[in-house]
């Protein structure tokens, strides 16, 4: 079993940047791939970004270039640095991992991007 927290979100204007952290604990070793996805009402979780136990990434093409995601294997914690945020970058966000061939997610933060 794994448990994910999550924190960070908020409101922000356009523009502007957010960081947000998922840390992990119970069954660390099994832990390989980490990451977020997003929700907006009404449309399924798309894929934000996702990281490897060794550091290898990929990200949506929406948020290509503007967010940053990286991961401190020590700490058992990733992060996703989201800069020049857009309104369409509102949504609940969700950390996940695959561990042990299950994946367990994260309580959600919600980021809403406005004037």
């Amino acid at each position: 079993q794994v448990q994910l927290v999550e924190s960070g979100g908020g409101l922000v204007q356009p523009g502007g940047s957010l960081r947000l952290s998922c840390a992990a604990s119970g069954s660390i070793s099994s832990i390989n791939e980490m990451g977020w996805h997003r929700q907006v009402p009404g449309k399924g979780r798309e894929l934000v970004a996702r990281i490897t136990r060794s550091g290898s990434t990929n990200y949506a093409g929406s948020v290509k270039g503007r967010f940053t995601i990286s991961r401190d294997n020590a700490k058992n914690t990733a992060y996703l640095q989201m800069n020049s945020l857009k309104p369409e970058d509102t949504a609940v966000y969700y950390c996940y991992t695959y561990a042990g061939g299950d994946d367990y997610w994260g309580q959600g933060t919600q980021v809403t991007v406005s004037s």
